[in-house]
Parts: structure tokens; sequence; C-alpha cells
């Protein structure tokens, strides 16, 4: 049976580390889809010199955002440019958030999402696929994790990447933001009444890892 598994989570829980592994173990294909609304923030940085909603609504107007599965790991194009990495800056995590909340971006990256998933055998993860994208996936779990632990993981991954940033600052960022994905009016950040909870504070990704896949059998 071709399964549909939907992740949901705050940022920094985890959820793309591990639906990537998942998928690689399980033999599926991974969706990851805060990388699409990446995709729309970095083109609304790039060319439209303001972040403001009509921005926003211009840069998504006519995007194609595609997915490719890689031996080297998914790389994400917009508008036929690879920009896996260019999507992870800090100036694209800081107004991400904002870009999803957006009904017209959500609209047209969710109808993008379910094409992608219509086959089964896919992990998708975000922040509203199990209550929206796809409700009716065979598997859900909510990831999430510690303010504290949340912020330590995206520090280690900011300094590996070369970025100077501030512990106590990007506390505070991904403390907002999970206030602004909770509270926005399209599909907020929320678990699913059948989700299976899974805090990952203490657990190391493979212990993360092996309960998903437990729960797949």
């Amino acid at each position: 049976m071709k399964r549909v598994i939907a992740i949901d989570g705050p940022a920094g829980a985890g959820k793309s580390t591990v639906a990537k592994i998942a998928a690689e173990k399980l033999g599926y294909t991974y969706i990851d889809t805060g990388a699409m609304y990446r995709g729309v923030a970095w083109k609304t940085l790039r060319e439209e010199g303001d972040t403001s909603d009509a921005a926003i609504l211009r840069a998504v107007r006519d995007i194609d955002v595609r997915l490719a599965c890689t031996e080297s790991g998914t790389r994400v194009t917009v508008d036929g440019t690879d920009v896996t990495s260019e999507i992870r800056t800090p100036e694209v995590t800081h107004i991400v958030s904002r870009v999803a909340a957006l009904a017209p971006v959500r609209e047209k990256m969710v109808e993008l999402q379910r094409v992608m998933a219509r086959d089964g055998a896919v992990v998708m993860d975000g922040r509203d696929i199990g209550t929206n994208v796809l409700p009716d996936a065979d598997v859900k779990i909510f990831l999430t994790a510690s303010v504290e632990e949340r912020a330590r993981r995206r520090y280690e991954e900011m300094k590996e990447k070369g970025y100077a940033v501030d512990f106590d600052e990007l506390k505070g960022e991904i403390a907002s933001r999970d206030k602004q994905d909770s509270e926005r009016a399209i599909s907020p950040l929320r678990r699913a009444d059948d989700a299976v909870l899974l805090d990952t504070t203490a657990l190391s990704i493979d212990d993360v890892v092996a309960r998903i896949l437990e729960l797949c059998e």
C-alpha cells in the first residue's frame, strides 16, 4: 500500500530532517512544503524590492516552484533557477511566515502539494498538512520540541552554514514565528485531532525516525 504520511509542527522541531530520512527508508518521495513557501519569499526579495503583501502577491502570481528528489537531496527550483541554498538564508526565514499567511499564496501552494501527493507513497511536512492539505492522510504526526531546544538546533545549523546569529535573538524569532503560525487566519498551525504527538526535545534523530517508521507499519 502506498501510504500518504503527513508531518506537521512548529519551526525547528526537526520535521524536514526526519521526514527526509523516513522517506528514504520507505522508498517514498519527500515533499518539503516549507521550501515551497520559502521559494515565494526568495522571489519576492529578489524581484520586488520590498516585502509588502502586494509585492508578495505579484511574485506568486505566475511562480513555478518545483521539487526534485536527487541523490544529494531535494532540490528546489523557482522559475527554473535552483534556489536550494538561497531559500535558507536569514532574510528568507524572516519573512516566510508572512508569505505563508496570505490566502492566494496558500491556495496556489496547496494545489501544487495535493497534485504531488495524488498517487501516494509520499512523506509531506509543513504546518497544516494533516489539517488542511492532506486531511485524509494515512498517517499523521505532530512533531514538537521546546523553544529552547529548537533555537539551539537552528543556531547550530546557521553557524555551520557560516551565518553570524545571536542565540537569544533566534529564540525570540522562533517564539514569534510560533505565534504568527498559530494565530494566522488561514490554516493555522495546530495538531490534527487524529495526529500522533511526538515531542523530540530529548530524542535523537534516529529515535524520531524509528518512531515514525513504527507508526507507518
